[in-house]
């Protein structure tokens, strides 16, 4: 489905999912189901991407591997920063309680997961801390910068849901490990029950609170999850791209 036959709001969509499973009970249309919809096709061009496909299936060379790791080692910062952000603005102290639990994971085991895969990989101590940033790494730092610092636990939630919900989609895409154990982790990480529980509550957090903002903030949480799923697809591109002299082939937002 093309995001161009989407219901252009979330009570128009609603309406017509009500409608079409003849429903009057039940599962409630979900707010996160809209704004993926809204977000073809770079949401299957995200998940089903080259570098993707590749890694599942172990073929993806160490040069991309590596290009890629080093990049999102870098957005990992903003990341954190961001969960941290959404946790001084999460509802509740049980909603606090699971950021924090997620952002502990960041900074210890997945940091862990770094280390050592840039050892096998022979990443140099500078490019590991001081790397060349590519131009689609620098727009989902500003991205999710701007969420957090204009925008509230909402506009915080619509660049983090898709982020983790893609990756979780690729992740579990695969029937087999990669034999490289820095490409086998990297799935894993990805694709295991805690993981997967976690993102079914973040989206839970985003449906919650999309439902129940007004229609114009509802454009604008749908902008900003359509525009994380566009840059992903753009940062796997990178990964492809030799990074000493990076072109500047960032999708513009709005």
């Amino acid at each position: 489905m093309s995001g161009d036959s989407v219901a252009d709001t979330f009570e128009e969509y609603a309406a017509t999912v009500g409608s079409a499973s003849g429903s009057t009970g039940g599962d409630e249309p979900r707010f996160t189901e809209w704004c993926r919809a809204r977000s073809e096709p770079n949401w299957t061009g995200a998940t089903e991407h080259r570098f993707t496909e590749e890694l599942h299936a172990g073929t993806i060379d160490d040069a991309a591997f590596r290009r890629y790791l080093v990049q999102d080692y870098a957005f990992l910062e903003t990341l954190v920063g961001t969960f941290g952000h959404a946790l001084g603005d999460a509802p509740s102290m049980a909603a606090k309680s699971r950021l924090a639990d997620f952002l502990e994971t960041l900074t210890d085991d997945e940091d862990d997961y770094f280390e050592r895969s840039f050892d096998a990989l022979e990443v140099a101590a500078a490019e590991r801390t001081e790397p060349t940033l590519q131009p689609v790494t620098r727009a989902l730092q500003d991205l999710l910068e701007r969420a957090a610092r204009e925008g509230g636990y909402a506009e915080t939630l619509a660049v983090l849901v898709p982020a983790e919900w893609i990756y979780r989609s690729w992740a579990g895409m695969g029937t087999a490990l990669p034999d490289r154990d820095y490409l086998s982790e990297w799935v894993t990480i990805h694709d295991n029950p805690a993981f997967d529980e976690f993102v079914a509550w973040l989206r839970s957090e985003l449906d919650r609170e999309g439902a129940a903002a007004s229609q114009r903030r509802q454009q604008r949480l749908a902008r900003l999850f359509e525009r994380t799923v566009e840059l992903e697809v753009a940062f796997f591109d990178a990964a492809f791209e030799p990074s000493d002299e990076p072109e500047d082939t960032v999708p513009d937002g709005d």
